[in-house]
């Protein structure tokens, strides 16, 4: 036996219908963006057991979209920071290193300076007789260097950088030192009463090389000192100019 409706009538949904319909509905509205503007009012005014419970869900979505927004925002603010630190690091190391070699190139430069330059051979002292001084107390009639006053035992400096190439008994000059100059000249240092040197041991500017005595042909303790252009005796060449020529003041 069948059922039928009269013709021109609606029965009422099913309550079931009707909670299956909303749920449907706010569900669309949720996948268009229209729930945060009306889902919320309509469920306010229904308030009955065909409540599905999709608000808390919605209410839910929106509160972990917030915490990932901030999620983010703080692992932006995070990163930014950390190129900061990072950029900050790596400028101070490039100012560290710049400070760095400009002070080895200061001390390469001084190192060059003190290496180059050139000193008086005894320290306070003066020109006690000048070259080519003249008289029969040289054997070849004039003074072929300069002697500079000293009592025994004063310490005597190499007056710049070389090597040594002569260190032991000279004649009448005594103990004596020859030292061939960077510059391809030579010096010598007589009447030494100790030797502090050896051949072909490099020296520095006024680096001691030995103590002033009264050794060889002398009247006294003085330093006799040379410039030459060779290792040799007679190549003597004005030690006072050449000292000055080195920017020695004497």
């Amino acid at each position: 036996m069948a059922f039928t409706c009269a013709t021109g009538k609606h029965r009422r949904p099913s309550r079931m219908k009707r909670t299956t319909a909303r749920a449907a509905g706010v569900a669309a509205l949720a996948t268009t963006g229209v729930i945060g503007t009306i889902a919320a009012p309509a469920f306010a005014a229904d308030n009955s057991v065909e409540q599905t419970g999709l608000m808390p869900v919605v209410s839910a979505g929106e509160s972990l979209a917030d915490q990932l927004d901030a999620q983010a925002a703080a692992q932006a603010q995070a990163a930014a920071q950390k190129k900061a630190a990072a950029e900050a690091k790596r400028k101070a190391e490039a100012r560290a290193k710049e400070i760095r070699e400009a002070k080895e190139r200061a001390a390469r430069e001084a190192e060059r300076e003190r290496l180059n330059r050139f000193v008086v051979p005894i320290s306070g002292s003066y020109v006690s007789t000048g070259y080519k001084t003249g008289g029969s107390l040289w054997s070849s009639g004039s003074h072929t260097g300069v002697d500079f006053h000293a009592a025994s035992g004063t310490s005597v400096h190499a007056v710049g950088r070389g090597t040594v190439v002569e260190a032991g008994w000279g004649g009448s000059y005594g103990n004596e030192i020859v030292i061939r100059m960077a510059d391809g000249t030579y010096t010598q240092y007589g009447h030494l009463s100790s030797i502090g040197v050896s051949v072909g041991q490099s020296v520095t500017p006024g680096q001691q090389i030995g103590l002033s005595g009264a050794t060889g042909n002398v009247t006294g303790p003085h330093l006799h000192f040379e410039a030459r252009t060779t290792a040799e005796y007679g190549s003597d060449i004005d030690p006072v100019a050449y000292l000055r020529s080195h920017g020695v003041n004497v």
